[in-house]
C-alpha cells in the first residue's frame, strides 16, 4: 500500500472534539488535503486518519496547587494529569507531523516538544490569562501560570489565530504575540427567514451553556417584558444543579421554555422556526467583554433577529450588518426595553439581513485564516 502522500496535520484539543465547534471546523477544513491525526476527548471527529484518545475520567483543568503557588510553573504543567496522559499517547512521535495545529495555550508546550518540522500553529480560543479573573482565587493562582504559559510558548509559535479583534489587540500589546482572527462561525447552512406575522408572539431563543451568569439577565428581563413574548433555551448540562433549579422553576410555564442540546451542524435549522436570538453577557472579565461566542452566528445562520448586550465584538457586528438591536446596558430592564420595542416588520427586517450577511459569517468565508496559516507552515516541507 502506497503512503499517503499529503501533509501529516496533528490537531490537538484538551476538549470532547465531537462537541468542540471550533476544532470540528478544523478538522473539516484540513481533512481532505491533510492527513489529519487528532488528540482530544472522545470518538474521533470524521475525516481523520487517526485519533489519539484522552482518558475519560482525566481532568483537563486540575493542576497541582502547590506548585502553583509556588510559582513553579514548568512543573505544575508537566505533571498536570492532562498533560501526562497526552504524552504517553504522543510518546516517540516527535517530528512524525509535518504541522502542528495546537489549540489553546494549555497544549502548546506539546506541540512545541514534538519539533514539527515545518512549524506550530497556535488558536487561542480565549485571552487566556483573564480567562476567569472574576473568580479572586484564579487571579492569585492561575493567572500568572497563564502569563507565564504564553509568554514562554506562546510565543513561540510560528503562527497565531484567535475569536476576535479585541482579544487579537491584548495579545499583541501583553505579549507582542502577532494573532490573526478567525470567527467562531459555522458553516454556510441553506435556509430562509421564517415569517413573523403582525400581532403574534414573538419567539425568542437562547442556545449554550446553562450557567448562571448567562441566563439570569435574559430570565428577569422575561418578567419585565410587557408584550406577548415566548423563549426556547436549548441547554447544555454544564452545571446539572443550575439547570435542575431552572427545570423547577418552569415546569408549568409556557413562555420560558426548557429543551435538550442540539449539536452544532443542527442548531441553525432548529432555531430558524423562532424570531429573535437573545444573549446578553454582563462584563465580569475582560473574556465576557470581549465575547464574540458561537451562538451569535449560529443565530445568523438561523437566519433571525438579534438582540444583544453592549458587548464591543457582539454590538459592532450586530450594526454593521444591521441584524438586530443593541441594549443600552447589560441589565435586565434594559433588554426588556429593548425586546418590548420590538415590532413585527422590525423583526422581519433583521431577519432578511441575516439572510444576507450569513453568506459572510460562515466557516466557508472565515476559515481561510487557518488555511493561511497552516499551508504556509506546511509549504516549508512540501512546497
Amino acid at each position: 500500500m502506497r503512503p499517503d502522500p499529503r501533509p501529516r496535520l496533528l490537531v490537538i484539543a484538551f476538549s470532547p472534539l465531537r462537541s468542540d465547534a471550533r476544532v470540528l471546523r478544523q478538522v473539516a477544513l484540513f481533512a481532505e488535503r491533510y492527513a489529519v491525526t487528532t488528540l482530544g476527548y472522545g470518538e474521533a471527529p470524521d475525516g481523520v486518519v487517526e485519533h489519539l484518545r484522552l482518558p475519560d475520567d482525566v481532568v483537563n483543568w486540575h493542576k497541582d496547587r502547590r506548585l502553583l503557588a509556588a510559582r513553579r510553573f514548568e512543573a505544575a504543567y508537566r505533571s498536570a494529569p492532562v498533560v501526562v496522559a497526552a504524552e504517553h499517547l504522543l510518546e516517540g512521535r516527535a517530528r512524525t507531523f509535518d504541522v502542528v495545529l495546537a489549540d489553546d495555550i494549555d497544549t502548546v508546550p506539546l506541540a512545541l516538544d514534538l519539533a514539527p518540522p515545518a512549524g506550530v500553529h497556535a488558536d487561542l480560543h480565549e485571552y487566556h490569562p483573564r480567562q476567569n479573573e472574576e473568580n479572586p482565587r484564579w487571579r492569585f493562582f492561575v493567572a500568572p501560570y497563564y502569563r507565564w504559559l504564553v509568554r514562554t510558548y506562546g510565543t513561540r509559535a510560528d503562527s497565531v489565530t484567535t475569536v476576535g479583534e479585541g482579544i487579537a489587540r491584548e495579545y499583541r500589546l501583553r505579549f507582542g504575540l502577532r494573532a490573526g482572527v478567525v470567527v467562531n462561525a459555522p458553516h454556510l447552512v441553506d435556509l430562509g427567514p421564517t415569517p413573523v406575522p403582525d400581532g403574534a408572539p414573538l419567539r425568542l431563543v437562547h442556545s449554550g451553556n446553562a450557567q448562571r451568569h448567562r441566563l439570569d439577565v435574559i430570565l428577569e428581563a422575561m418578567d419585565l417584558v410587557s408584550r406577548p413574548m415566548t423563549l426556547d433555551l436549548y441547554l447544555m448540562s454544564n452545571d446539572p444543579g443550575y439547570l435542575e433549579e431552572l427545570r423547577s422553576r418552569y415546569a408549568g410555564s409556557d413562555r420560558v421554555r426548557l429543551h435538550p442540546p442540539v449539536p452544532p451542524d443542527q442548531l441553525p435549522v432548529t432555531l430558524n422556526a423562532h424570531d429573535v436570538g437573545v444573549y446578553v453577557l454582563p462584563p465580569v472579565s475582560f473574556n465576557h467583554l470581549w465575547a464574540l461566542p458561537n451562538k451569535v452566528f449560529d443565530f445568523v445562520q438561523g437566519r433571525l433577529a438579534l438582540v444583544v448586550g453592549p458587548s464591543p465584538e457582539m454590538a459592532a457586528l450586530v450594526r454593521r450588518h444591521g441584524v438586530g438591536v443593541v441594549t443600552d446596558d447589560f441589565t435586565p430592564a434594559a433588554l426588556a426595553r429593548a425586546l418590548d420595542a420590538l415590532t413585527a416588520a422590525d423583526v422581519r427586517r433583521f431577519k432578511a439581513a441575516s439572510d444576507v450577511a450569513a453568506h459572510e459569517l460562515c466557516a466557508e468565508r472565515q476559515v481561510q485564516g487557518w488555511s493561511r496559516a497552516v499551508d504556509t507552515l506546511a509549504a516549508r516541507v512540501n512546497g
